[in-house]
């Protein structure tokens, strides 16, 4: 019998907990560990923020379907890792620590044959001073409780607007490092259209603030799209939506902290600035958990399994080089740690190699860039693949780790919501091939020109409906829900 824990049920975790109790018979032993037993589709935060969903519409409780699958579920928050044992325990193990109200603070160590690491982020609020949701003005979409307060904030602001006040709408990037510019690239299309939708667009200044050395670059560097017979960008793409909407916008700044009314940045030319606002949601930068790791003999093993960052080893080279020697064979293709091949660490909880962006320095000497995004479609698709090596190990005996998905060379799609309705809603559908750019492939766009493209419209925000309650219905797993893809 083999032993395989999951730790955190996202998009990751859920998936490769699927696939394993699919894939294996009920003798083997699949335990889940998660803070909460609740699944949230994440991408849909979007319309909780607005007020077009509620988050019972985007959650359900996991308990009843692992039961359903046989699989163990534990509501808890890992803590330590052991993976050689100790001098009691023998077999590699995880501390846990219980999150219900019932058993709070109390731990338990639990043994594993395969580990598959899927915490995703820590959403680092606390290094950007002032940014925590909640906080005055400040607003977050990152989880749907956030969502419900952005929501409530908003609401407060439209009835500002209905009695003829002004208000200031900053959405962007919480930090100079910071990935995730799409969620807030939807949120602001969407937090625009609320707006006119009522009316109230004289009485509203919105105002798009990033790390991003140019528009649309959203972490991966940029695209170019086919467009009208041409080659254009997503540079264009960006920009075009925001003009269209008097949408204006602050490019390469680094948020370095907020109060009730201001946002203090700085730039890459090293100047320090000011953005006054009356509501604020900015994404924050990401960090591992600060997991420790210890050997056999009690020896803090911290930097074998985890970056500075606290993200977990894998697969990668971690080389430092300059940034033209950067390539796809520096990505992970099975997300296994090296010091420990029985480890595993899909979607973000993984350590990127090296940004996907040109990194960026200001005269002052900090960082601003965006980091590399690894969220939703990949992060579906790593589970998978890691839950399918696992399989035939289990099966075979022999570690062949056949399945892969490098962000070199796997394609991704994104749907981008920039209004809801039937009829007036509206999004923009995207798709990258490879994620990260293959520049020896494909030397004169970075990727493929035929399957990489951009494209506005009301038909991109019924395919975003339409992806909404089929990946719910996957991740319930109601009947045949593994032929939905990634």
């Amino acid at each position: 019998m083999a032993k395989i824990l999951i730790l955190g049920a996202g998009v990751a975790g859920h998936t490769a907990a699927a696939y394993l109790q699919r894939g294996l018979n009920k003798k083997h032993e699949i335990t889940v560990v998660s803070p909460t037993s609740t699944y949230q589709w994440i991408p849909s935060n979007i319309w909780v923020g607005v007020g077009r969903m509620t988050p019972e519409e985007i959650k359900f409780d996991l308990r009843p379907l692992y039961k359903k699958w046989g699989i163990n579920f534990i509501q808890a928050k890992a803590q330590n890792f052991f993976p050689e044992g100790d001098a009691e325990i023998k077999s590699a193990y995880i501390e846990v620590e219980y999150t219900t109200k019932e058993e709070a603070g109390l731990k338990q160590k639990i043994e594993y044959d395969y580990l598959i690491n899927a915490t995703g982020p820590k959403l680092n609020f606390e290094a950007t001073e002032g940014l925590a949701p909640g906080n005055g003005n400040i607003a977050s979409v990152c989880t749907f409780g956030h969502a419900s307060h952005a929501w409530e904030l908003f609401q407060e602001k439209l009835d500002l607007m209905q009695n003829g006040q002004k208000q200031i709408f900053v959405i962007g990037t919480g930090h100079p490092t910071a990935t995730c510019q799409g969620a807030a690239f939807e949120y602001i299309l969407n937090v625009d259209f609320e707006i006119k939708r009522r009316g109230l667009e004289k009485f509203a200044e919105v105002i798009w603030i990033t790390n991003e050395y140019e528009l649309g670059d959203f972490g991966m560097g940029g695209a170019f799209i086919p467009k009208g017979g041409f080659i254009s960008n997503t540079k264009l793409f960006a920009e075009s939506y925001f003009v269209e909407r008097n949408i204006t916008w602050i490019k390469r700044a680094g948020v370095k902290k907020l109060d009730d009314h201001k946002i203090y940045y700085e730039n890459l030319d090293g100047e320090y600035l000011e953005q006054a606002y009356d509501f604020a949601m900015l994404i924050p930068g990401f960090a591992g958990h600060g997991f420790k790791a210890y050997d056999k003999n009690g020896a803090d093993i911290s930097t074998k399994l985890f970056t500075p960052s606290g993200l977990m080893k894998v697969d990668a080279d971690y080389t430092q080089k300059p940034f033209e020697q950067w390539s796809i064979n520096d990505w992970p293709e099975t997300y296994q740690n090296p010091s420990y091949p029985n480890i595993f660490a899909p979607g973000i909880a993984f350590a990127p190699p090296h940004s996907i962006s040109k990194p960026m320095t200001s005269k002052n000497g900090t960082a601003i860039f965006a980091s590399a995004p690894r969220t939703g479609m990949p992060s579906g698709i790593m589970g998978k693949v890691t839950a399918d090596n696992i399989i035939d190990w289990i099966k075979t005996g022999n570690a062949t780790m056949k399945h892969k998905a490098s962000m070199g060379r796997m394609g991704a799609a994104c749907i981008v919501s920039a209004g809801y309705g039937m009829s007036k809603g509206t999004a923009a559908t995207m798709t990258v091939n490879p994620v990260v750019p293959d520049w020896d492939k494909y030397p004169d766009w970075g990727r493929d020109i035929n399957t990489t493209m951009g494209e506005p419209g009301l038909a991109g925000h019924w395919l975003k409906w339409l992806m909404h309650y089929m990946f719910l219905y996957k991740a319930k797993g109601k009947p045949f829900w593994w032929l939905i893809p990634e």
